[in-house]
């Protein structure tokens, strides 16, 4: 199914677009029905606050969006966070063009910045596109996190997964996406198992150039992580609050 997605993405070639046509709306309910308390307002006190950094690429850094503030998939999950009540504060890192190798070399830069509570390691996608070694791409991404980890043990990892062009072959693109929950399990890091899942080669949520996700294709890579990123968000606020 991957597969199928790639080579769509690769190739560039039309995807059909969704039904943009509203659903009939349903009667309204007379009864009378209680409304759910809305989740508590976050404590955005400096010593609650989680600090989430986001390290990665175009894809992080929201590439060819109006507003990438608030468009990025990284700023929509802040907006998730605020919204079920926990105390976020998301750092985008993104640098568009990014390889491994270049993440490496500017990691020491952004963790002398914010100390991060949580670590997203978003890169690969631009590797797999020049058809770099994977062994070499996975020796950078565990080089990115045991410098995260020798600098600030207690945070969480997350590995966000990406899948390479079909053009380089079978092997090739099996190879590559191995690395992915490798570095997961050798750091026990969680696993975004493919970032672009559902949004990679559909033409709607893609910009011009058929890889960049739009405003809209965001919103569905956020949901993506966001499945990932919300239980480890939860119990990193509750130990922060025990």
């Amino acid at each position: 199914m991957r597969f199928a997605v790639l080579l769509t993405l690769i190739a560039c070639a039309a995807c059909a677009s969704p039904d943009t046509s509203a659903p009939a709306e349903p009667a309204p309910d007379t009864a009378a029905v209680a409304s759910p308390a809305p989740p508590a307002a976050p404590d955005l006190s400096s010593e609650n606050v989680l600090v989430v950094v986001f390290f990665g690429n175009s894809l992080t850094a929201g590439y060819g969006l109006a507003d990438p503030d608030v468009e990025a998939f990284p700023a929509r999950i802040e907006e998730k966070a605020e919204a079920a009540g926990l105390p976020v504060r998301v750092v985008n890192a993104g640098v568009s063009g990014e390889t491994s190798a270049g993440g490496l070399r500017r990691v020491d830069w952004v963790l002398d910045g914010d100390e991060p509570d949580v670590f997203v390691l978003e890169l690969g996608a631009n590797d797999g596109l020049r058809g770099l070694d994977p062994a070499a791409m996975q020796a950078n991404l565990e080089g990115i996190l045991e410098k995260v980890r020798a600098k600030h043990p207690e945070a969480r990892l997350v590995v966000a997964g990406m899948e390479a062009p079909p053009n380089y072959g079978l092997d090739y693109t099996a190879r590559f996406r191995a690395v992915f929950p490798a570095v997961a399990r050798r750091f026990d890091a969680a696993l975004i198992p493919f970032l672009l899942e559902g949004v990679g080669g559909v033409r709607s949520l893609n910009q011009g150039d058929r890889v960049h996700p739009t405003a809209e294709g965001h919103r569905r890579m956020a949901e993506t992580a966001w499945r990932t990123l919300a239980p480890i968000l939860r119990e990193t606020a509750a130990e922060r609050a025990s």
